[in-house]
C-alpha cells in the first residue's frame, strides 16, 4: 500500500496532535514529579501544602472558602484543585507564621498573592477590583 494524497496528510497530521500531547502531558507530569521530590529537609514541596493546611484546617470557614473559590475562578477548571491547594498551603503558611488565631480577608489576599507567580497578579487585582476590595496595602506583596 502506497502512502500518497489525503490519506498521508492524515497520518502526518496525527503523528504530529499526538506528539504534542504527549510532550505536553510529560511536562505537567515532570512537573509534578519535580514538586514531590524531597528537599534538604526531607519533605517535598506537596508535603510542606498539606503540613500548612492541615496545621491550619480548624481557621477555614464556609466564608474563606467561598472567597477562596471566587478568587480562583479565572484558573481552567483543570489546574483549580491543583492551584486552590497550593494557594490555601501559602495562607496556612502565613497564618502559621503570624500565630494567627483567625483567618481574616488580609490573610487570604497575601496567602494568594504570594502563592501566584507575577504574570497572575493582574487577574487577581482584576477580581479585588470587581468585589470592592482596596489592593493599596497589598503593593508591597506584589513586588515581592
Amino acid at each position: 500500500m502506497e502512502l500518497n494524497g489525503w490519506f498521508l496528510v492524515f497520518i502526518l497530521f496525527w503523528v504530529v496532535v499526538l506528539v504534542g500531547l504527549f510532550a505536553i502531558g510529560g511536562y505537567f507530569m515532570f512537573r509534578k514529579f519535580l514538586k514531590s521530590m524531597p528537599k534538604e529537609d526531607g519533605l517535598s514541596d506537596l508535603n510542606w501544602e498539606e503540613y500548612y493546611v492541615d496545621k491550619t484546617i480548624h481557621l477555614w470557614g464556609d466564608d474563606e472558602k467561598a472567597m477562596l473559590n471566587e478568587l480562583v475562578q479565572p484558573v481552567p477548571d483543570l489546574f483549580r484543585p491543583v492551584a486552590k491547594q497550593k494557594i490555601a498551603g501559602r495562607i496556612g503558611q502565613v497564618l502559621l507564621e503570624e500565630k494567627a488565631k483567625k483567618m481574616k480577608i488580609e490573610h487570604i489576599i497575601r496567602g494568594y498573592i504570594l502563592a501566584t507567580p507575577k504574570r497572575d497578579h493582574k487577574f487577581l487585582r482584576k477580581k479585588l477590583a470587581e468585589m470592592k476590595i482596596d489592593v493599596s496595602p497589598y503593593e508591597q506583596y506584589f513586588e515581592q
